[in-house]
């Protein structure tokens, strides 16, 4: 046996054992993730912001929120959420979770109603990582 530590894997090794995980997690839970993409384009047709998300197990599990910082403090991230909550809903789930840093958006989610659940320190020797959860 030996072990092979690298920073640039063989893209078969890896999806060899993302697969593998899944394999055994349908063991337990049905497969049920489905992409959640939300995204605000200008009159020209180019994104402006955009959210990405997956649902799955009832849950909205938020991966990246981003507006362009000329269209900031206009609603768009608010909009981007809510539609994101409400497509969340219609597909069965019943709670949301998502991470952030203390130089994104802790505020943010917690003015939407996002309840801390826990915290990393230190992050990047300065940042702290944000997590959230709300029941939608």
């Amino acid at each position: 046996m030996r072990l092979d530590l690298t920073d640039n894997p063989n893209a078969d090794d890896e999806a060899f054992v993302i697969d593998q995980t899944r394999a055994y997690n349908r063991r337990f839970v049905e497969r049920d993730v489905q992409p959640l993409c939300v995204f605000v384009r200008n009159d020209d047709g180019h994104i402006i912001g955009g959210l990405t998300a997956k649902t799955y197990w009832q849950y909205l599990d938020i991966s990246f929120l981003w507006v362009d910082e000329q269209h900031r403090k206009s609603g768009h991230a608010t909009a981007l959420m809510s539609a994101a909550e409400a497509e969340a809903r219609r597909r069965g789930c019943k709670k949301a979770i998502v991470d952030t840093f203390s130089f994104q958006a802790p505020e943010f989610y917690r003015k939407l109603g996002y309840s801390e659940w826990g915290r990393l320190t230190e992050m990047a020797g300065q940042h702290e990582r944000y997590f959230f959860r709300k029941a939608l």
